[in-house]
């Protein structure tokens, strides 16, 4: 799976419940859930926000692949979003992945992200450090969720084919 271009949501489901299972990362008595919702937004509503939802949304570094042509590229950027809460002892994570379009055949349609197992990894310890200060008020001495690894990105980001910035929510735009 290291190079593979192809969405598998099992590996995202399967890592979650591996680091949960591990001790140190949620070490509490707390039951969580792991979801997709390929419509969600980034936009929380003020009734949202009461009933204690959250929002995460690191990068990580994919691979793409055309079902119309078969093109494959990399992207240092691929955008994800995590919403999540706690209460009454049970946790929800909600997660979409955003697509690109194909440069080469232009056909408007937005490929799911391929992301090897290193990588699913460590966004999910980002957002399990983003869970443990927001909903348990831990204090993050390293701060896993600000840390960026230094990609070298040489191609300029295309909003055009970004599906992030076509729904107003590309971390390109944010920073």
């Amino acid at each position: 799976m290291s190079h593979s271009s192809e969405w598998v949501p099992s590996v995202w489901m399967d890592t979650f419940n591996e680091l949960l299972s591990d001790d140190s990362e949620l070490d509490y008595e707390d039951q969580w859930t792991f979801n997709f919702n390929y419509r969600q937004t980034a936009k929380l509503t003020t009734e949202e926000r009461k009933r204690g939802w959250k929002i995460s949304n690191p990068h990580v570094h994919g691979k793409f692949q055309c079902a119309s042509c078969k093109n494959i590229w990399s992207s240092a950027r691929v955008v994800l979003l995590f919403r999540y809460r706690l209460r009454s002892g049970r946790g929800i994570v909600i997660m979409r992945p955003f697509g690109q379009a194909c440069r080469r055949c232009k056909n408007n349609m937005f490929c799911l992200p391929g992301v090897s197992n290193t990588n699913v990894e460590e966004a999910l310890l980002k957002l399990f450090a983003k869970i443990r200060k927001n909903c348990y008020g831990e204090k993050d001495d390293n701060d896993i969720g600000s840390q960026q690894k230094n990609f070298k990105l040489t191609k300029p980001h295309e909003s055009t084919l970004c599906e992030a910035c076509q729904t107003g929510f590309c971390s390109e735009r944010m920073e």
